[in-house]
């Protein structure tokens, strides 16, 4: 009934509802205790999609120590540093060498060690915490590449909501400065999700970026909302093919058709594609001979830490690509 479409003054407006029940005597036998069951179960209720109910579960209590948990690590990792830096390269597929690095972010945790984004990522960015960490990943990478061979770029990915942040444009230009990396090795990696907003600010914003001479690439193209307008709508220099397709080829036809139509209309538009996700020598000579022009995966090399990549370098550029490189 809640959600029932009301007509007001002529407009039609649409209420959203998500509730969180809890029961005396079982969740709490006072108001404060009952209230706090309930709002754990309200917090459930929005977490999955909003527009429903849960009632309180004990287990509620665990997550949410967790969660308070990790917003201290987090907030502590900040100050302390312990957020770094892994690059991983991209290869010409023609040439086999090294044409940049993607900038990957790990956090060595006190006592968990080394974790992948995928643990905290979606906790920093509910916590507002996201675009300081993306300021840290920005700038060390930019840092970095000045120690790199001057043809070789490094890529950041940057998120909805960093773009989200009206000083965008402010950061990058200062990481720029701060790191004297010409714009033109700079690339800006952006997923389908940030252009689902369809702001005209966010276009101005990436072809500002693009004027400057830094390449914007769609990140994980093939997944979630494609829409091939985005490609004539935005700005791409480059697309990267998701993961999920490479890793069929040669066993999914309909894969293969996808990587085939995606390669000949980049080609068609002047856009660089890159691969992802590349583990053997058969998905190699595949996109070799599909036209690919950029590879990225465990075949060539996993992440690397900045201390690595001279050595790294050295030996890409001694011997073909090898599987162990």
């Amino acid at each position: 009934e809640i959600s029932r479409p009301y007509e007001i003054e002529g407009n039609r407006i649409v209420i959203g509802t998500s509730l969180g029940i809890a029961i005396a005597p079982q969740d709490g036998i006072d108001s404060d205790r009952l209230l706090r069951s309930a709002d754990l179960a309200l917090y459930r209720a929005k977490t999955e999609g909003r527009g429903t109910f849960r009632f309180f579960e004990p287990e509620m209590n665990i997550r949410m120590q967790a969660r308070h948990a990790l917003e201290t690590d987090l907030r502590r990792a900040l100050v302390q540093q312990e957020f770094e830096v892994f690059y991983q390269p991209l290869i010409d597929i023609r040439t086999r060498r090294v044409c940049s690095f993607e900038a990957l972010l790990r956090w060595r945790h006190p006592a968990r060690g080394l974790v992948a984004p995928d643990s905290f990522i979606p906790a920093a960015e509910e916590l507002g915490l996201i675009g300081q960490i993306g300021e840290v990943v920005l700038a060390r990478a930019c840092a970095a590449a000045t120690h790199w061979p001057a043809d070789i770029k490094v890529a950041v990915n940057l998120s909805p909501a960093q773009f989200a942040d009206s000083g965008i444009m402010g950061l990058v230009m200062g990481a720029l400065h701060r790191s004297g990396l010409p714009p033109d090795r700079l690339e800006l990696e952006i997923t389908e999700t940030l252009l689902l907003q369809e702001s005209e600010d966010v276009l101005a914003t990436l072809h500002e970026l693009q004027q400057i001479g830094i390449t914007i690439a769609m990140d994980d193209f093939g997944t979630g909302y494609s829409s091939l307008s985005y490609l004539r709508k935005f700005p791409f220099r480059k697309v990267k093919i998701d993961k999920s397709f490479i890793r069929e080829l040669g066993n999914d036809p309909g894969s293969a058709a996808i990587v085939h139509a995606i390669l000949d209309l980049c080609r068609t538009l002047g856009i660089k594609t890159t691969a992802e996700g590349v583990e053997t020598e058969q998905q190699l000579a595949w996109l070799d001979a599909a036209g690919s022009v950029e590879a990225q995966g465990f075949l060539f090399s996993a992440a690397r830490s900045a201390a690595e990549i001279p050595s790294l370098l050295r030996l890409l550029g001694e011997a073909p690509i090898a599987a162990d490189a």
